[in-house]
């Protein structure tokens, strides 16, 4: 994984959109294994090269992932957990047929809910003071 947060630029702009995300298992039952996830940070990390986004960390217990990425501002990040959950539970579900089995039923993996929480950057308190003491035009 990159550790460095350096700014991002795109055609027209210049970002650093960095988001927590964490995805919970349907049910939130025990399911996830080490080979697992391994193999959804592989997966993931490849969507994310595909979605002009960056994985910068990913870890797991047995019931959810957290992951954080950089986030293009031209993607809605509900679009970007749209692809990362779907196709993580199709290649899981494919690969780990036998152990998915054991725990969930249907075509469900994933719960359909997510968090996601912005990190980085200067806390609120000094953006808001920031904001306030610019410079206003003369009348």
């Amino acid at each position: 994984m990159d550790t460095s947060f350096d700014w991002r630029t795109g055609r027209h702009c210049v970002f650093k959109n960095t988001v927590h995300l964490v995805f919970i298992t349907k049910y939130r039952r025990n399911v996830l294994t080490a080979p697992m996830l391994t193999r959804l940070e592989e997966l993931i990390k490849e969507t994310c090269t595909q979605m002009d986004c960056e994985l910068i960390e990913f870890n797991g217990e047995h019931d959810h992932v957290h992951l954080m990425t950089s986030v293009h501002p031209k993607l809605a990040v509900s679009n970007l957990v749209g692809k990362l959950k779907g196709k993580t539970a199709y290649f899981v579900r494919q690969e780990f047929t036998k152990e998915v089995k054991k725990k969930l039923w249907g075509d469900h993996f994933w719960s359909p809910s997510y968090c996601v929480v912005s990190c980085g950057g200067a806390p609120l308190e000094v953006v808001r003071k920031y904001i306030e003491n610019q410079r206003n035009p003369q009348a």
